[in-house]
């Protein structure tokens, strides 16, 4: 199975055999390989192997992608054509163009997202679970629909006529819409009205009958009762159409004189920010269809995608609410941590192992990040909490355990990150809630996105004061945890807790004097060239005969200076490996260019989200992870350290997760030359892929160590511990 290629021609060596490092044909575009990275998420929802409710999840999922795609990066290229800029990517391709390829690219991934879902209609209906028009119930099913409907969803329905006394009311981003044409009895004139369908966290796009098995669109329903919203008219015809609106509304913080007000701002501005695009059902009428491009200002021919079927895909995941558990992924509970199973302070363990590293989900965030914030909350020994904070959740008790820290006298220091997009009004909310009670809240450096995910706990131990530290490549919250692929690390390295009182100073401050790093990597001075020089002493150790390895893990790969230099290690015959979630630039695999470079990309159950820079260092390893992707935004426009891992246990589960990652034969996809993917083949039904295989080494070390603490407290000699599965 192959994923699109890029639409630019391989790139070409010179007459000498060598290639330009700065020809465009080099690099893949951003938007192409993000939107390809959507085919291969897709590819899970036509996969046998996921389970049949699973696979209305990945529908869903590339549903939701496509909407960001539109209001983030289409909005962005919309914003640059109407400023008259065209500037030429790295990949040769002008805004327009980038817009016009992306569109064609759109239009295919949205044919198979409709193909695949009408595909698993048949396979959904044969388990009991049905998707039904409102006109296609049963009479009995009909009146309890409707019943449903006058009751509890009616009276949030409000239409609106569109005339010369009504002019065309405003149309919120992502609403869902049923344009009406109707007439007076015995008139011929022709009038049309909009009706929003009021889906919201307490409405739910699709109504349920009975048994809860059979699902009915909600503006199916409210289509066929619009005599009760129009009484007296005869309705003529009822069209759906759903508008997106451009999310890129970000001002000039520099010049702001009050950065909460700013961001209030940007909010009430997107709120109202251009529309981006139209989706339309089939058939719609061609005036009308031109009548909404117009109204909104949109272009007919690019801007206004006619659509079979639902619109709105992202809303198909309430299907996944049927308790139906044998169509469904088994459930997973993450264990925890093995050196975190007894109820002893977390800070003596930590003190005493040097180090800990965390793989969620595998191993559970509340009895190992929550824990640690908890403990130091109420443990009298502590003096001070400084964390970070870009994205939580909606109920996090990481908010909560700082509040509490403040209430029971500690000093806390809170940089939260009002500017993550989408995040921006939760995170106002945290921050005047930590605020009231006496926390110290800053909004980081003017100019930069604090995207670090670090916590420093200062603790008078018993031989002074000691600094504890957690530093992650994924959010501050319980929701994603059980969802997302992360690492952690805990540890009272004094050299690590130093820094980390060096990058508080700065972030709480902005000042910049020159800070001095013994041990973590920084961005925006200091990342970039740091992996920049690693990658030319890799070149250096292959050239000396010492070989050279360079592995990363990422979500993204796109900074060309990071690219360039892949590509000249690869041609001085480094090994490059590179796990890259979605957005990749490099082509591996050209001959004399990158031939030892691969690219694998893995698409799971769970979302890969963690970051691992892996340098050979000629036997000397370095093994670096944090929450900085390879792009030019994270190394150039935000706020990052990458932290060393250096206990050898700890290394060997870096190595097992990049090894088994790479040779993923079951959820792994490998890149062409050409920027197509394909999903590597399987050699037998039983195999696993690499989710499976660290959820199976985290529960299997879990065992052991509680097994290993049962004995020990029985005064059992035990045997050595060795990681393998359970015994039955």
């Amino acid at each position: 199975m192959n994923t699109p290629a890029d639409l630019v021609p391989p790139p070409v060596p010179g007459e000498d055999g060598a290639y330009d490092l700065d020809d465009a044909a080099l690099y893949l575009n951003r938007e192409l390989t993000w939107l390809n990275f959507n085919f291969r998420v897709l590819a899970e929802a036509r996969n046998e192997r996921t389970p049949l409710l699973e696979r209305i999840k990945f529908i869903s999922i590339v549903g939701s992608n496509l909407d960001e795609f539109f209001m983030k990066r289409i909005g962005g290229l919309k914003q640059l054509v109407t400023a008259g800029i065209q500037d030429v990517a790295v990949d040769g391709r002008t805004p327009e163009e980038q817009m016009a390829e992306a569109s064609d690219l759109v239009a295919e991934l949205e044919a198979r997202l409709r193909q695949s879902f009408d595909d698993l209609l048949p396979a959904l209906e044969a388990e009991g679970i049905v998707v039904r028009r409102f006109e296609d119930l049963a009479p009995e099913h009909k009146e309890e629909i409707l019943e449903e409907y006058v009751t509890n969803i009616y009276p949030l329905v409000t239409p609106q006529a569109t005339d010369s006394a009504h002019p065309f009311p405003f149309v919120s981003n992502l609403s869902l819409n049923l344009l009406v044409t109707l007439r007076h009895p015995g008139d011929t004139q022709e009038h049309l009205a909009r009706v929003k369908v009021p889906t919201s966290p307490g409405v739910n796009r699709f109504l349920r009958t009975g048994d809860g098995t059979t699902f009915v669109p909600l503006e199916s329903v409210m289509a066929a009762d619009l005599d009760r919203l129009f009484p007296g008219m005869e309705v003529v015809a009822c069209e759906f159409f759903r508008a997106t609106r451009n999310a890129n509304t970000e001002k000039d913080e520099e010049s702001a004189d009050d950065l909460v007000e700013m961001i209030e701002a940007e909010l009430r501005e997107r709120r109202l920010a251009p529309i981006v695009r139209v989706a339309i059902g089939t058939g719609m009428d061609r005036v009308h269809k031109g009548l909404l491009a117009a109204e909104l200002g949109l272009d007919e021919v690019t801007d206004v995608f006619e659509v079979t079927g639902l619109l709105g895909m992202r809303d198909v995941s309430e299907l996944m609410r049927v308790d139906r558990a044998d169509l469904k992924d088994a459930q997973h509970h993450p264990v925890d941590h093995p050196d975190l199973t007894t109820p002893g302070s977390i800070f003596y363990t930590i003190r005493e192992k040097g180090s800990l590293l965390l793989r969620h989900p595998y191993q559970s965030f509340a009895s190992s990040v929550e824990r640690f914030l908890e403990e130091a909350s109420q443990d009298p020994k502590v003096r001070a909490i400084k964390m970070t904070f870009y994205r939580t959740s909606g109920d996090s008790k990481a908010v909560h355990h700082l509040m509490e820290a403040a209430r029971n006298g500690k000093q806390v220091a809170v940089v939260m990150e009002i500017k993550a997009r989408f995040d921006e009004e939760a995170n106002l909310g945290w921050a005047h809630d930590l605020a009231s009670v006496g926390i110290h809240v800053t909004y980081g450096v003017v100019g930069l996105k604090t995207h670090c995910k670090t916590v420093l706990v200062v603790r008078q131990d018993f031989d002074g004061l000691r600094r504890y530290a957690h530093i992650a490549t994924g959010n501050y919250h319980a929701g994603t945890a059980r969802h997302y692929c992360d690492l952690g690390l805990l540890t009272c390295d004094p050299a690590i807790g130093a820094d980390l009182t060096e990058l508080f100073n700065y972030l709480t401050t902005g000042y910049k004097p020159s800070r001095n790093y013994q041990r973590v990597l920084t961005a925006p001075k200091g990342l970039k060239d740091a992996i920049l020089e690693k990658i030319d002493r890799e070149i250096e150790h292959q050239r000396s005969g010492q070989g050279g390895l360079i592995q990363f893990k990422l979500n993204a790969l796109e900074d060309v200076d990071v690219c360039r230099s892949l590509y000249r290690a690869s041609q001085a015959g480094v090994k490059v490996d590179l796990v890259v979630r979605d957005t990749c630039r490099v082509r591996p695999g050209l001959p004399g260019l990158s031939e030892s470079m691969r690219v694998v990309s893995i698409v799971g159950r769970f979302l890969e989200h963690g970051r691992i820079y892996y340098f050979g260092n000629a036997g000397d390893e370095e093994y670096y992870i944090g929450s900085a992707d390879a792009m030019r935004r994270n190394l150039e426009s935000r706020v990052e350290i990458l932290a060393p891992v250096e206990r050898p246990e700890l290394r060997e589960e870096l190595r097992f997760l990049l090894d088994t990652q790479l040779a993923d034969a079951v959820a792994g996809w490998q890149m062409q030359p050409d920027g197509s993917y394909v999903r590597r083949p399987s050699d037998s039904p039983d195999d696993v892929d690499s989710q499976t295989a660290q959820i199976r080494r985290a529960e299997a070390q879990h065992w052991q160590a509680t097994r290993l603490k049962r004995r020990q407290v029985r005064g059992v000699q035990e045997e050595p511990v060795r990681v393998g599965p359970p015994l039955a």
